[in-house]
């Protein structure tokens, strides 16, 4: 008879990977993508303000509520310094699948499983609650909200996945023009700003969710080179970008914050501007003149566990942590109000973040105990990947998609209630991105 053997905990398969790690792995890389995440979720927690009074619910934003609040977002938006990573990710994940002979074809479709896998189960359930919820008599309205709150995290997947589908062809521009291509990518930055501000077209700056995040992204380049290694290499490239995030907001006239504020016209994150982009190379020249002493500290096996067992699950806490937000403050509503009473930003209403933020990591550790196995299931290899080209149209068709619902959230007219086009182009694409055989190259072979 075989005796029982417990589980191991999550910390201990942890450690154990962690033990297996090669002394060639840069874990720093591994550290700022935990790091990045969890600075997101608890800034997106903080940014919330959801109240009750007399009976009346409100959802009010921190930054609007406060307006000295906006300069947190210097060091809360941390979504460049998570392209930065990816850069450098991606660099060197293409450049190990062209030693080993594989090709775009097997690349992309083992880093979009990777993105796309994990977005499933939350579309699957929002669908699933909005439709509820709409036959319960709610309102298109309150699933309005709701639905765009707790899916406003994917717009990042939207943007990063593209990003990923072009990251070869930007990578062979990297290698054949280095710095050329960077600053190419700058200017055209700098151009669509000022034809969207000073020549009176807003809408050519959507162009700028191109420019901004991809130069970004060549900062990664630069970094997995080795050129962006100690501090009298990396600290030029904070000073730089600080000073000029100043000029733009002291001087240029942009916004304060660096991310978007409820009721204001303009916004450096949507779409995103070159504020963003100086943030961005500030953000990067700061923790990359740290890099060396913060990769002995990792050398360590705790912290490095700790890195690894928040790795494993990254996706998941990013997706989710909006959700647990929007169904407790639901929750909260439903039973009187309760723990909503205090006017946000009171010095009681911050007395009581800490207790927030703690109660709300509880409950989002259940949700990743629960839905963390899709991602798990991800990170193995597909055995025959896709052609690139269903790749390529899965991608775009998933991103359209979940940047539509990012946009307006999931609710819809007719008797589901929710957005069925945009729902079944999202799917579609997820499903075409993530490795599922269109059926007629099934029935091809």
């Amino acid at each position: 008879m075989t005796a029982f053997r417990p589980k191991p905990s999550a910390w201990a398969r942890a450690r154990e990977l962690a033990a297996r790690t090669p002394e060639t792995r840069n874990r720093y890389v591994d550290f700022l993508r935990a790091a990045s995440i969890l600075v997101v979720v608890c800034g997106h927690w903080l940014m919330a303000a959801p109240s009750v009074d007399g009976g009346a619910f409100s959802l009010s934003d921190m930054l609007h509520v406060a307006a000295w609040s906006q300069w947190l977002t210097w060091l809360f938006q941390v979504m460049p310094l998570f392209f930065v990573v990816g850069g450098y990710s991606n660099a060197a994940s293409w450049e190990a699948a062209r030693r080993s002979g594989s090709g775009y074809r097997a690349w992309l479709a083992a880093r979009l499983q990777r993105l796309v896998q994990p977005i499933v189960p939350l579309l699957v359930v929002w669908t699933g609650m909005a439709v509820v919820a709409h036959r319960l008599g709610a309102s298109p309205e309150m699933i309005r909200v709701g639905s765009q709150v707790a899916l406003i995290p994917t717009w990042f997947l939207a943007v990063y996945v593209m990003v990923v589908v072009v990251a070869p062809a930007m990578h062979w521009l990297w290698q054949r023009y280095a710095m050329t291509s960077f600053w190419a990518l700058v200017l055209g930055a700098v151009i669509v700003d000022a034809v969207g501000f000073a020549g009176g077209l807003p809408a050519a700056r959507w162009a700028n969710y191109a420019f901004v995040w991809l130069a970004v992204h060549q900062i990664g380049y630069l970094w997995y080179d080795g050129r962006l290694a100690g501090p009298a290499r990396a600290l030029p490239w904070a000073l730089g970008g600080i000073a000029v995030l100043i000029f733009l907001v002291t001087v240029a006239g942009y916004p304060v914050s660096m991310i978007s504020v409820p009721g204001e016209e303009v916004s450096n994150s949507r779409p995103p501007s070159v504020a963003l982009l100086a943030l961005g190379a500030w953000h990067a020249g700061l923790v990359l003149a740290l890099e060396r002493t913060a990769r002995g500290w990792l050398a360590r096996l705790r912290p490095w566990t700790a890195t690894v067992l928040v790795n494993a699950t990254i996706m998941t806490l990013y997706l989710w942590h909006a959700t647990v937000m929007v169904l407790v403050v639901g929750l909260a509503f439903a039973l009187g109000g309760t723990g909503l009473g205090t006017p946000p930003g009171t010095a009681a209403w911050w007395a009581s973040r800490p207790l927030w933020l703690g109660f709300l990591l509880a409950i989002l550790l259940v949700f990743v105990a629960v839905f963390g196995h899709f991602e798990a299931r991800a990170r193995g290899r597909a055995s025959s990947p896709p052609a690139a080209w269903q790749s390529v149209i899965g991608a775009a068709a998933l991103c359209f998609g979940i940047a539509a619902l990012a946009l307006g959230g999931i609710a819809g007219a007719g008797f589901l209630g929710v957005r069925v086009s945009v729902l079944v182009l999202t799917f579609a694409g997820a499903m075409l991105a993530a490795g599922v055989k269109a059926p007629w190259a099934r029935s091809a072979r």
